[in-house]
């Protein structure tokens, strides 16, 4: 396979009808009005030569080699930055032009070092390309004189190197910082020759606000931005394209290999989550596939004190099935489950839950969702009839209103961060609701509207005196609720009760009353408004009640089936989405289906060739709790590390203790595997075939570059474990498990990886209704046919301050880490966030002795911690927030046992805590 080659047109694509015709070269081409020539000529199939140009950014002009000739205009116009005109006649090549395109190229060339033999960029310069391109032979100049030769090379990031002696100051590199990713970490400093890249005030690349997300090495047509790991192993020579495995944005990659080294990750500029665009950890840090740490052998021991013991794959598996069996037959059918991974493909989930099912014998299967977004789950279902998003990244490009609630895109969500940014310099306005002040608040070039910086927990308050407002101020999209909706006139009656107005929440959500009434009409009065929300709605114990709440609200304005509108989750891990869809839930089947529901059953029961529990199984708190018990005495889990990510981890580890069997599949040891008796090792992306399905329910291929470094394929392990317990359970390949859940799932029913291979992606449901997906969902009714309107009464959660814990900690992520840390903690990307920190309002901090980089007790009523603690004016007075991505700290010591009323999705977003300094060790006395 070669490599995966894009074209590059020049300029981005104007939308519109192609109205505009122009003739370029004898060549006749309509295009849209706006089209600049360069674009034009494009597609028609002439390539204009060009070093500034590339159409992930505005044409800027300064290069000067993308000259042109046009009929009726005097001078010679750059192609660029010329829109086209109807009958237009444009000359490309003429003696003229070569010779001026070849004066143009001699001046670069002239301060330029020639060392392309040696170069890393050698065969994949652009400036080497264009100057074969414009013929250039010879530099008439002489390479004598003042030059930027000599100029230093930064080395300070862990990924590329900034080669200054190389730069044509192009500006591509900054146009790509403001317009594609919106840090604007770099400039051009200078005039005339003095002209140069800084990053920041003149710094390096690690003291600016550089983010890492590659798009200055993407856009560089030369070797001045260049990967590290081109300059360690050569130009890569194939690709294959794939999908991240990181976070729910899901952006398309093509991995690129010398040989089978991958050398680099580059984004897919026809990705439709990430249209080109990456972050530091999708573009860089997929070093931890190939990691030492990596466990590439099966091992086993009897107790949880002895050493592990190496094995081949046929003894580890045999002893899984032979001990899950001896389990159920000493403890009973449902002593044994599973928890499925949302970091895992749809069709190795898919087998998990069905070995769960058909070959455990019940429906104690669990997925790592229930810990984050199970509220997403269960609150879009009872209002809308679906457990999914409504739109798709793109729709935000069409609103004119955002609010972002208990999310912080830029660093969870990177591209869909950066593409926020993009709509808010266009002029779309934004909602940030939120306990701290994110980037999002305020950054170059942006700022919110309003931030409503709540209180944690008081999430439903708040939501309500929105709903209040729009429904007493008469905002209520009338027509929208007559037509659309059920239950509206119960819900208008409660939610216009005066103790949900912004005024009686005030002393519970911290909001002034005058700023939710503002920033409530501005949602409500525009013609699109959108929401975006993350885990700091949906980890509360009223988690659900949120979701339905945010619902509510955009029923009741009307912003819901069409694009700029919605109510859309941004899932925190890559597959989170499709780990709920392959029925990883103990009481669904594939599809959000009921395990109570007898048609559903029977289709799988036929399928599969057992009868199946109508019962739900067990959640994961309730494995727990039995665990303690002595009922649940079995446990496979799938690639999660559940010590050190579910909450009260004394709890967690006291539950795996009493277990007779812990199975862990995954790629390294963990937290979780000091309490196995069993370790599969698993897979990288990078080694897998299958999909992934993101926030948007797009399904994406996942192509592996290399085999399986352990020698077989996760789904297969799974299979042979299934088998191994007496259930015949085998597939050829992947391909065959989506096959059979687009058997069993209408909302999979025209997937196929054909399918995928040939457009790209889909967005479910996908069937015969809709052969091309669903980029907007409800758009001319719900999916449970009216959007049923429900009361979301307020209800305090139990974790409050005392005197004894008198702050309130929340947690969250950071951009450079992912999860637990497994992966990135094992690439560059600690060069960031080499361990987690305490955030802390320097009130908090000064009452408490407490100066920026002590390190501290962080205690709550169930534990203990230490770590760092950062001085941050964006926390509010009271609260204290940490990331839980490093096992050292263990911040999921603190978290308690509280969880979401429906869903026990944990309450990690409110813990009731006390910060101190360590209590110095007394004297001895001699």
């Amino acid at each position: 396979m070669s490599l995966i080659k894009e074209h590059d047109y020049g300029t981005p694509a104007r939308s519109g009808e192609a109205t505009v015709s122009v003739e370029i070269d004898g060549k006749t081409v309509q295009v849209p009005e706006g089209t600049s020539v360069m674009r034009a000529a494009a597609e028609c199939g002439i390539d204009i030569p060009k070093l500034c140009a590339t159409d992930s950014l505005e044409p800027f002009g300064s290069c000067r080699l993308c000259l042109v000739d046009i009929d009726g205009r005097r001078g010679s116009p750059a192609s660029c930055t010329t829109p086209v005109a109807d009958g237009m006649k444009v000359r490309t090549q003429t003696p003229e032009l070569a010779e001026l395109r070849r004066g143009v190229m001699e001046l670069y060339i002239s301060d330029h070092p020639l060392d392309c033999l040696t170069c890393p960029a050698n065969g994949g310069c652009e400036l080497q390309d264009m100057s074969g391109v414009v013929g250039l032979r010879e530099v008439r100049y002489g390479f004598d004189g003042e030059n930027h030769l000599d100029l230093p090379t930064d080395s300070t990031n862990p990924y590329f190197d900034f080669d200054a002696s190389k730069c044509i100051a192009c500006s591509r590199c900054v146009r790509a910082c403001g317009e594609v990713q919106g840090t604007f970490a770099l400039t051009i400093e200078g005039r005339g020759f003095e002209s140069k890249v800084a990053a920041g005030a003149g710094g390096t690349f690690m003291e600016s606000d550089c983010v890492s997300c590659g798009a200055c090495v993407q856009a560089c047509p030369t070797s001045t931005l260049q990967e590290r790991s081109v300059v360690e192993l050569g130009m890569p020579n194939r690709s294959v394209l794939t999908t991240c495995a990181y976070c729910g944005v899901g952006c398309s990659f093509k991995a690129e290999l010398r040989g089978d080294e991958v050398v680099r990750m580059v984004p897919y500029k026809d990705g439709k989550a990430n249209e080109g665009h990456s972050c530091v950890k999708g573009r860089f840090a997929f070093g931890y596939a190939s990691h030492p740490d990596r466990q590439l052998k099966p091992m086993l021991r009897e107790r949880i004190t002895d050493p592990w013991r190496e094995v081949e794959w046929e003894e580890a598996i045999g002893y899984v099935g032979s001990r899950m069996l001896e389990i159920q037959a000493r403890y009973g059918a449902g002593a044994i489950g599973g928890i499925s991974s949302s970091r895992c493909t749809n069709e190795e989930v898919y087998v998990v839950q069905k070995m769960v099912r058909a070959a455990f014998g019940n429906n104690n299967v669990d997925t790592c969702a229930r810990v984050c977004h199970s509220p997403t789950g269960y609150g879009l279902k009872q209002t809308y009839g679906t457990s999914a998003g409504t739109q798709d990244f793109k729709s935000v490009d069409k609103a004119d209103v955002i609010l972002v609630i208990g999310a912080n895109p830029t660093d969870a969500h990177p591209v869909f961060g950066s593409r926020i940014k993009r709509r808010l310099r266009q002029g779309a306005k934004l909602i940030v609701a939120d306990p701290r002040r994110i980037d999002l608040v305020r950054s170059p070039h942006i700022q919110a509207e309003h931030h409503l910086q709540i209180q944690p927990g008081s999430n439903v308050a708040l939501i309500n005196a929105m709903g209040h407002v729009v429904v007493t101020e008469g905002l209520v999209d009338r027509e929208f609720v007559e037509e659309r909706c059920e239950d509206f006139t119960e819900w208008e009656r409660f939610i216009s009760a005066p103790e949900h107005s912004p005024e009686a929440v005030e002393s519970i959500t911290g909001v002034p009353a005058a700023d939710l009434r503002a920033a409530t009409r501005l949602y409500a009065g525009a013609h699109n408004s959108t929401i975006m929300y993350g885990l700091g709605v949906t980890e509360h114990s009223q988690g659900s009640t949120m979701v339905m709440g945010m619902a509510n609200l955009a029923m009741a304005t009307g912003n819901i089936g069409r694009e700029g509108v919605g109510v859309n989750p941004l899932r925190g891990q890559n597959n989170v989405q499709g780990s709920c869809d392959m029925g990883s839930f103990p009481h669904e089947l594939p599809g959000y289906r009921h395990v109570s529901d007898d048609v559903v059953r029977g289709t799988f029961e036929t399928l599969w060739g057992r009868v199946l529990h109508s019962e739900p199984g067990l959640r994961i708190p309730n494995m727990f709790d039995a665990a303690i018990d002595g009922t649940f005495m079995g446990l496979f889990v799938h690639g999660e590390d559940i010590v050190q990510s579910d909450p009260n981890t004394k709890h967690v580890t006291a539950a795996l203790s009493a277990m007779d069997l812990v199975v862990v599949q995954d790629l390294f040891l963990n937290e979780t595997s000091k309490y196995a008796h069993v370790f599969l090792p698993g897979t990288s992306f990078l080694e897998k075939n299958g999909t992934f399905t993101n926030a948007e329910r797009r399904i994406n291929r996942v192509r592996p570059v290399m085999a399986p470094k352990t020698g077989k394929h996760e789904w297969e392990i799974v299979c042979e474990i299934a088998q191994a317990m007496g259930y015949p359970m085998k597939y050829d390949d992947s391909a065959q498990i989506m096959d059979e859940v687009a058997m069993t799932t209408p909302s999979f029913a025209g997937v196929s990886f054909a399918k995928l291979d040939e457009v790209g992606s889909v967005q479910w449901p996908c069937n015969d209704a809709a052969p091309e997906g669903t980029p907007i969902m409800h758009i001319d009714g719900f999916v449970r046919g009216k959007g049923r309107f429900v009361l979301t009464d307020y209800v305090p959660t139990q974790e409050r301050s005392t005197r004894k814990f008198p702050l309130i900690l929340t947690t969250g992520r950071i951009l450079s880490q992912y999860n637990v840390g497994a992966q990135t903690r094992r690439t560059g990307n600690t060069a960031w966030h080499p361990e987690d920190l305490l955030e802390m309002h320097p009130h908090d901090a000064e009452v408490r002795g407490i100066r920026d980089g002590d390190t501290v007790a962080l205690a709550s009523r169930v534990g203990e911690t230490s770590l760092r603690v950062k001085i941050a004016e964006r926390m509010p007075v009271g609260v204290v927030y940490t990331t839980f991505h490093h096992p050292v700290t263990g911040a999921n010591v603190v978290t308690t046992e509280n969880s979401d009323w429906a869903t026990n999705c944990p309450e990690y977003k409110v813990t009731a805590v006390q910060v101190s300094l360590p209590h110095p060790a007394p004297a001895q006395v001699k």
